[in-house]
């Protein structure tokens, strides 16, 4: 078994270093997998339908006095319980900035939120999804500090401006400068930052940066990781004169963390973050069993927005058809809502300018905000929009009232928890919140208006007495609790679309393995739709058993075994 991974480690370290690689780098390889074979490790499952995965950061829910992960854990437990199966906690490590994608230590928990046993304790009653923000790191770390003040050991951690390096054609979400200066010890220095100036990027190029990333990583899974999240992954290899984006190595290195992880710990779960159009996202899949497990669905949002504006599913339709079945190990990380915005790079190729144009005015017009990155030809266009997922959905002047908005936010969410993957909640979505105009006018960031801390005794009691609030809540909960039972949701199990028209947006879900079928339905429209159905069976929500001729009310859904 030992010789096996050390076989396949070698290669792909050729794979990545090419001309470059050394016999020193497998020495240090084995040496890293001996010192962790010492370790005892859990076993986990792979996912099923009864995985839901919960976003949210350490310090979503608070109260004063209490290390906040102990307050979200509270939370969970008392209010959420086992509607949510995965809490992935968005960087919970000491930051500088980007609510904390700027990491000072990878290995140390943020004091303000708690310590390693807070999450040790959260582990035994959720299984939990850590963050790698492996691309980058805080100019305030050890390691940033270290190359400024000229340390042998971090000289090449990090990449300094080369005349000679061609970053012409250099893909980025930003339109910060590309290069910042650094008071060094003793000169001036350069870096290469990918997001902000405080968000340093390391140098994969050199094998020590691989090697530690690596004992990172397996940290990560040691203390309880059931899936890692690779942040921003397409980023990590620079190469002169090339876009510096799914280069090739990026690939490989995803590969070998897998391999790591098969041998430690088996079905963790590798998920790659890379907010891009479809075509170039799902290439982290490998060949379905030898990189990523879960890629997120960064088509999902803005198709289901698009569908909910337009009243419409023809393009939602169109792009579900071609999403198949990867394998019975990779799948889709499903979501609406996140801590960024909804992206609008995932719909190239799927909805025109003009289309693209009405959602950006559209949420505006819900005072939301958009966020821009500059292109290779110095134009700017537009890379997400800024909102809260349930504000973003109301077409102002036609869903006037406050039932409609959860009608609406329920429907959206009956395609997320229908179409084949995972499915991931954000916080503010299970919890029915609106754009926070007080944390975006504060900070002046536009990404926090979907970013509110929540106090506890406050949102516990909202949760009883906002109607909002607890109509999408107990609708979300109640979908749940009935999606869980049903093997034909496995993140594993077919998926045929089924075209019955622009106003609904219809699949089926086949699981092979238990002959269980469901047929999915959604009146996407504002108005009643009378369709067709091609299944026979029990609604799942009503106990009711289907004509062949249905009238669905506005928004509404159906599950039909």
């Amino acid at each position: 078994m030992k010789d096996s991974i050390l076989a396949k480690i070698e290669k792909k370290l050729k794979d990545i270093y090419r001309n470059e690689y050394q016999e020193s780098f497998m020495e240090n390889f084995q040496y890293l997998i001996s010192r962790w074979e010492k370790e005892q490790w859990d076993k986990i499952n792979a996912p099923s339908e009864k995985n839901i995965y919960l976003i949210t950061y350490g310090d979503s829910i608070y109260e004063q006095g209490k290390p906040t992960l102990e307050t979200l854990h509270s939370f969970l437990k008392k209010e959420v319980q086992d509607t949510i199966t995965d809490v992935h906690l968005l960087p919970m490590f000491p930051f500088t900035s980007d609510d904390g994608f700027s990491v000072v230590d990878y290995r140390e928990i943020n004091p303000e939120l708690g310590t390693w046993d807070h999450i040790t304790n959260m582990s035994k009653d959720y299984r939990l999804m850590y963050d790698f923000v492996a691309n980058h790191i805080s100019k305030s770390s050890e390691w940033f500090k270290g190359y400024l003040n000229g340390e042998e050991k971090y000289q090449e951690y990090f990449i300094s401006k080369d005349p000679e390096f061609n970053t012409e054609q250099v893909v980025r979400p930003r339109t910060s400068p590309l290069f910042h200066e650094y008071e060094g010890k003793e000169a001036v220095k350069t870096a290469w930052t990918t997001f902000s100036e405080d968000q340093v990027d390391l140098n994969f190029h050199h094998f020590p940066v691989l090697l530690e990333t690596t004992d990172i990583l397996l940290t990560y899974a040691h203390k309880g990781a059931s899936s890692i999240r690779l942040d921003a992954i397409g980023f990590i290899w620079k190469e002169s004169g090339t876009s510096s984006i799914h280069m090739p190595e990026v690939h490989a290195i995803i590969q070998l963390w897998r391999e790591v992880l098969n041998y430690f710990k088996p079905n963790t779960q590798i998920i790659t973050e890379t907010n891009v159009p479809h075509q170039e996202n799902i290439r982290y899949f490998g060949d379905g069993t030898n990189e990523a497990h879960m890629v997120y669905q960064f088509s999902l949002p803005p198709l289901v927005l698009h569908t909910m504006t337009t009243h419409d599913s023809t393009k939602l339709t169109f792009w579900a058809k071609t999403i198949d079945k990867v394998s019975n190990e990779a799948t889709y990380f499903n979501f609406l809502a996140s801590h960024d915005g909804i992206g609008m790079r995932p719909t190239e190729g799927i909805l025109t300018d003009e289309e693209r144009q009405v959602l950006i005015d559209k949420v505006i017009e819900n005072g939301g905000r958009i966020s821009y990155k500059t292109n290779t030809n110095g134009s700017q266009s537009v890379y997400e929009m800024n909102i809260n997922y349930s504000d973003a959905l109301i077409n102002k002047g036609e869903d006037n009232t406050e039932e409609i908005a959860v009608k609406k936010m329920l429907a959206a969410h009956s395609i997320l928890l229908s179409v084949i993957g995972v499915p991931a909640i954000y916080y503010h979505s299970l919890l029915g919140s609106e754009n926070d105009y007080h944390g975006l006018g504060v900070s002046g960031i536009n990404r926090r208006i979907n970013r509110e801390k929540l106090e506890l005794s406050k949102i516990t009691r909202e949760l009883e007495e906002n109607s909002r609030r607890k109509g999408i809540f107990q609708g979300l909960r109640e979908m749940i609790r009935i999606r869980q039972q049903q093997s034909a949701f496995s993140p594993y199990a077919q998926q045929t679309v089924v075209d019955l028209g622009s106003k609904v947006f219809a699949l089926k879900r086949q699981n092979e393995s238990t002959g269980e079928e469901i047929f999915f339905i959604v009146n996407v429209d504002s108005q009643p739709a009378t369709v067709e159905i091609e299944a026979k069976g029990i609604d799942l929500f009503t106990g009711k058993e289907l004509d062949s001729v249905e009238t669905l009310e506005p928004y509404q859904f159906l599950w039909v075994r």
